[in-house]
């Protein structure tokens, strides 16, 4: 339940940009959807194919090292000099739906990895969606108290309050909090 509690207040919270991260909002009839798209790029100062360690150093010139776990195949094609590029996605959706709809909640991680032999690379996608009805609207703070499926309620502030004009109480709403990171690797020069 932490991560339902998690998503809800994401859900309806300012997603904070970091670094190189750009926030695009989408308004559709009937659904609200919020993206936040984070870029890294770094080149790979030392590579430590037995301990599965490589050294990064990003445009800020940061240093850091990081472990490689063994589902990562195309470890041994990555070589001083590479430039890696990982991009970080992450979205809420949040639709109203009616009352009792058959709306597809829970969790789905989809992975997609670079075959053998070639340069690394993939993506890991996770979506969580779950539904809150709204228990009350507080248009003076902006705010929007929602009972989740456990019963439980969580008050969230929401990012653009005009939007509380498009809820009233009772209704349901499908919240989609989608996480998405993507990795991959190319040769220097």
């Amino acid at each position: 339940m932490k991560t339902l509690v998690c998503l809800l207040a994401v859900a309806l919270s300012v997603l904070v940009a970091t670094g190189y991260a750009q926030e695009m909002g989408k308004t559709e009839p009937g659904k609200i959807v919020r993206e936040e798209l984070s870029v890294l790029k770094a080149t790979v100062l030392a590579v430590d194919q037995e301990k599965r360690m490589v050294t990064l150093k990003d445009e800020q010139g940061r240093i850091e090292d990081f472990k490689v776990g063994k589902e990562a195949v195309n470890l041994p094609q990555v070589k001083v000099g590479d430039s890696v590029t990982v991009k970080f996605r992450q979205s809420i959706a949040v639709e109203a739906v009616k009352p009792g709809s058959t709306a597809t909640m829970g969790k789905k991680t989809t992975i997609i990895r670079a075959k053998p032999g070639e340069m690394p690379g993939g993506t890991i996608t996770q979506q969580i969606s779950s539904t809150a009805t709204v228990q009350a609207i507080d248009k003076k703070e902006g705010s929007i108290t929602l009972m989740r499926p456990d019963g439980k309620s969580v008050i969230v502030k929401v990012i653009d309050p005009a939007n509380l004009d498009r809820v009233k109480v009772g209704d349901e709403l499908m919240i989609t909090y989608t996480e998405a990171q993507a990795i991959s690797v190319e040769r220097a020069g």
